[in-house]
């Protein structure tokens, strides 16, 4: 049976579609931001003023450091990423290619782990952090966030090299290859989509992050920029063009970083997907 296939009116129809509907929240951002207070209430137009674009930029003169709540965040996003997938790709290497007692106990204790909210674990985490000194610093910000998406990115890790013929390696061990040279130069660059895709998976994380750097960090100067955007929103009143223009270039980066991965997003979420 043949199967009914969409005319490409229709399928161009649906595209515009779907990018309508996922770009319509940062439209409305940047309508919000561009928008007068006086307008905000009354009626806010749909078609914005594009003549007020660059006022978006007047927040790095509002006198907060936004440009440092970036830089931390930039900072504890990458060093979670590169912690996590470092971690990841020895613990995945393991899991897919030793065999052990308890093996499975492991892989299921990294799942259970994504069980647990952040929120029941803040707690003894707050009281661990002031007793080793990690309070008010990047540092404990970075190694909480990487204790809870190290998991993750085990798991995706382990599902693509479990996707990798075994005569691979034994062939090279063969040649007389170590252990730590045949996961360097043979399982890294084959399983390679699959790591940058988990690196998409923890950098996002790390980079909208709350909970923890809202209740670890007290310095105003050491502040994440999603703890810096929720200054904003004072008691009685909140600038919303304000709000709007800092989420805007908040969102610049992650917007730039995903565009950089975006083919190897595709192509990593699939690796693993399939064996053989």
């Amino acid at each position: 049976m043949r199967r009914r296939r969409f005319p490409p009116i229709a399928r161009i129809a649906i595209i515009l579609v779907l990018i309508v509907l996922a770009g319509f929240p940062i439209y409305w951002m940047y309508d919000t931001a561009i928008t007068p207070r006086d307008q905000l209430f009354t009626g806010q137009p749909l078609i914005p003023d594009v003549t007020r674009t660059p006022q978006i930029f007047d927040v790095f003169t509002s006198g907060v450091p936004l440009l440092q709540w970036l830089a931390n965040s930039s900072i504890v996003a990458f060093c979670t990423t590169f912690l996590s997938l470092l971690l990841a790709v020895l613990a995945g290497y393991g899991l897919s290619r030793y065999r052990f007692h308890g093996r499975g106990v492991v892989g299921f204790i990294l799942f259970a782990t994504q069980m647990l909210p952040e929120a029941l674990l803040i707690v003894p985490l707050y009281a661990l952090f002031a007793g080793l000194g990690l309070l008010n610093g990047l540092v404990g910000l970075v190694l909480a966030d990487t204790a809870f998406v190290m998991p993750v990115a085990v798991w995706i890790v382990k599902s693509a090299m479990d996707s990798i013929p075994y005569e691979i390696e034994e062939a090279a061990r063969v040649d007389g290859c170590p252990r730590f040279v045949i996961l360097l130069r043979i399982m890294l660059p084959l399983s390679a989509p699959s790591i940058a895709a988990a690196a998409v998976i923890m950098f996002f994380d790390a980079w909208n992050e709350y909970l923890f750097a809202s209740t670890f960090i007290q310095d105003r100067d050491k502040w994440t920029a999603s703890v810096g955007l929720s200054s904003f929103i004072g008691e009685f009143i909140t600038p919303l063009s304000t709000v709007f223009s800092a989420a805007i270039v908040f969102t610049i980066p992650a917007i730039v970083f995903f565009l950089l991965v975006q083919r190897h997003i595709v192509s990593g979420l699939t690796a693993g997907s399939v064996k053989g």
